[in-house]
């Protein structure tokens, strides 16, 4: 089947090969000149068959050579395969003797063992005779500080236990009694190395001391060290192999002398502590100060001594750098668990934030790049717990002091003196917002010394607590007034304190705005920026409340003479109650003169406010009605006189203090209608209601019961007119009106 289809497609190749021969001879033939050419081409075409013909026979010689070669390498390997195959038999018939053989030799196997027991002994034959004698010898060289012939003896000693050890151990039926014998006979080696490891402990725990005098102590030391560091490695290789680990190895001697530095390092730092808190209450500040001295001194001594002395890779500069970092940190940690008091916690945090990383401890110029990598001294919760601390210290003794200045402040104001006179101007205050301000300042100012955002919180606790005081002082303030108002003979000063009061409100809030200029930076916290906010809040309300508390001393004396007025029959004839409340205002005004300009304005404002709504008050209480038009205008006339004589009185105390809107211009407004024509009322209580929109219906009413002269009936048609046809536009301000409030209205008159 498979020689068919050669054949078909030989015959295919063939039928292919002649229409492409045909093609190719009918391109070239296409023109007549082309005939001439024909040999030409014959002879290129044979030339060409010629050479595809020899690339043809090239490439099968290669193959044939290539498969010639390939069957002589498959023979040569028959070949090598049957003779491993012979060897393999050959060697495992040689394995079936092997036990055989094995029980032969068990005599030679024992005289060996014993040949090399023989040989090690005979090569330790010296030592072993001459323990006794090595022994006393070493410790004679230890006594002698000859360190390093104690090592080269003890490292013999050692050599010859380890070997005899070694054979024992190599014993298939091991002896557990020669074995204690030989360690019993060798027991005092491992005494020598004791003796020898406690003297190298010495040595390596005065290391600072020993290597300004004598570094060769030192370096000698280091040497022993290392090479039982070596013997170490040794003969845990050997006990991979083996099994056997000699007696006291590894002795790891370079960890002790780590460790013997990290304790000799944390004696010199408990050392330095000389004093205690009964001795000098500067002991933690002096303990500081002596301890960056101390640690500052030993890292030179390391960097410049120490270094050429031990190892490179020891990195000894950069491992006492870290053992007095960890060291210091205990050590310090253990001093906060113990307690601290008052500026303590500012010593301490001032030393941990600021000069231990700075140039005169670890950030000097000697030992800043190996001192790069450190980290915090304390923990960061300790430092936070620290701070926390702190200033649960300064809220507790802001609270201490705040109460005491109060507790101080309220006796001054009962008592039968009057306040002490100021030194540099007219204004009565105390001592205390500038005392409290400064103190404030005092633990800023350290604070600053410590960190920005320690700062920002004490002064955020610094303002809380003083919005604290302020709420207290108001408490105080108003049990002062209340004490007072029941009995006014018991405060002889009452007026001169709630000057000093309101005065002192006033210096908290202006004292507080220099502190924000001062102290709040860009970027500070605005809880910060709110507490400032809500400081200036509660002390210009207090002031406010003083102020307030202070006129109703005045209106306690002049409600009697407001009384009087507009009295049916004698108000007309009479002057005495305005003059005497005229009187009256410039005598209490006098002692107002020792408000600070800001709150003598205030108080002269808020006193004009209330002469205004006390007067309008007296005139519209219904106590007078005029009968005539004359009589009227006699009112209106004598209630322009009135306020004009109270507007003199003011700008005789005040003559600074004159506002744009004047609020005894309302009682010149509301005279207008008594002095008007009956067809002018109604434009009149227009204007009135067109500028005061708070102005109710019943007021109106009141004001147009003092015109006896017309109809009643008229006046109320003239109210409802004006209430209906002076609709607000716009929302309504309040004014002196809203605070008008009569019990009893006028509705049928």
């Amino acid at each position: 089947m498979s020689e068919s289809i050669a054949k078909i497609n030989i015959r295919q190749l063939e039928a292919d090969a002649k229409v492409s021969a045909t093609n190719s001879v009918i391109n070239m033939l296409q023109r007549p000149g082309q005939l001439e050419k024909v040999e030409q081409y014959k002879r290129r075409l044979v030339r060409k068959k010629a050479s595809v013909e020899a690339l043809l026979k090239s490439a099968m010689q290669s193959q044939l050579d290539g498969v010639r070669i390939g069957l002589n390498q498959l023979s040569t390997c028959l070949q090598d395969v049957k003779e491993i195959e012979s060897s393999l038999k050959s060697i495992n018939n040689l394995f079936t003797d092997v036990p055989t053989l094995y029980s032969k030799l068990s005599e030679v196997r024992d005289e060996n063992m014993r040949h090399s027991q023989y040989v090690t002994a005979k090569e330790n034959l010296k030592h072993i005779f001459t323990v006794p004698e090595s022994v006393q010898k070493t410790k004679q060289w230890i006594n002698e500080g000859k360190l390093l012939h104690t090592h080269q003896c003890l490292r013999d000693l050692e050599n010859s236990r380890d070997d005899l050890l070694f054979e024992l151990h190599k014993l298939p039926n091991q002896s557990a009694h020669d074995k204690a014998m030989l360690k019993a006979y060798f027991a005092d080696v491992e005494m020598l190395s004791d003796l020898l490891e406690k003297q190298l402990r010495l040595v390596v725990a005065r290391t600072l001391n020993t290597v300004r005098k004598e570094p060769t102590v030192i370096v000698t030391a280091l040497r022993i060290i290392e090479r039982e560091e070596k013997a170490d490695e040794e003969a845990c290789k050997h006990e991979k192999q083996t099994g056997f680990m000699p007696p006291g190895r590894p002795k790891r001697w370079k960890a002790v002398a780590f460790e013997v530095l990290e304790k000799a390092v944390a004696t010199r730092i408990e050392g330095t502590q000389i004093e205690e808190r009964k001795d000098d209450k500067l002991w933690l500040v002096r303990f500081l100060e002596l301890i960056r001295q101390l640690i500052l001194e030993d890292l030179r001594v390391v960097k410049t001594l120490c270094v050429p002395c031990f190892p490179p890779r020891y990195n000894i500069i950069n491992k006492f750098v870290h053992m007095y970092h960890a060291s210091l940190s205990k050590y310090l940690q253990e001093i906060i668990q113990n307690g601290l008091e008052g500026n303590e916690y500012v010593s301490i945090l001032a030393w941990i934030l600021n000069t231990y990383k700075g140039e005169e401890l670890m950030g000097h110029p000697d030992l800043k790049q190996h001192t790069a990598s450190l980290d915090s001294l304390l923990p960061l919760s300790a430092l936070n717990n620290l701070q926390d601390q702190y200033l649960k210290n300064m809220a507790k003794n802001y609270t201490e002091w705040m109460q005491n200045t109060l507790i101080s402040e309220k006796q001054e104001w009962r008592s039968s003196n009057p306040p002490e006179e100021p030194r540099l101007d007219n204004y009565l205050r105390t001592a205390a917002p500038v005392i409290i301000f400064e103190m404030i300042d005092q633990n800023l100012q350290v604070t600053k010394t410590i960190s920005q955002e320690l700062t920002n919180n004490a002064l955020l606790l610094s303002i809380e607590q003083l919005i604290k005081y302020g709420l207290d002082y108001r408490e105080g303030i108003v049990e002062f007034k209340n004490k007072h108002f029941e009995d006014r003979s018991q405060v002889p000063f009452f007026t001169q304190y709630m000057i000093t009061i309101v005065n002192n409100c006033l210096q908290y809030t202006e004292l507080g705005a220099q502190f924000e200029k001062q102290y709040v930076v860009y970027g500070a916290p605005h809880q910060l920026i709110d507490s400032f906010k809500r400081l200036k809040d509660v002390f210009i309300q207090l002031r406010n409340e003083s102020g307030k508390y202070l006129l109703e001393e005045v209106f306690l004396d002049l409600d009697k003479h407001f009384e009087e007025l507009f009295v049916s029959g004698r108000w007309l004839q009479i002057s005495l109650p305005t003059d005497t409340i005229c009187a009256t205002l410039e005598d209490y005004f006098q002692d107002y003169n020792r408000l600070v300009e800001a709150n003598f304005e205030y108080i002269i404002a808020e006193a004009r406010e209330s002469i205004t709504k006390k007067y309008v008050t007296a005139m519209l209480s219904k106590k007078v009605s005029f009968k005539s038009y004359e009589e009227c205008q006699t009112a209106a006339k004598k209630i322009f006189k009135e306020t004009e004589q109270l507007r003199k009185a003011f700008l005789t105390a005040a003559p600074n203090t004159i506002d744009i809107e004047d609020p005894l211009d309302i009682i010149i407004m509301l005279s207008e209608v008594l002095k008007c024509e009956d067809d002018m009322i109604s434009f009149d209580l227009h204007r009135i209601v067109e500028k005061y929109r708070d102005i109710t219906e019943d007021h109106l009413h009141r004001l147009l019961s003092l015109r006896g002269d017309l109809p009643r009936a008229d006046l109320k048609e003239k109210v409802n007119f004006v209430i209906k046809t002076s609709k607000p536009k716009s929302p309504v301000q309040s004014s002196l009106f809203s605070q008008l409030v009569f019990q009893d209205r006028i509705i049928n008159w």
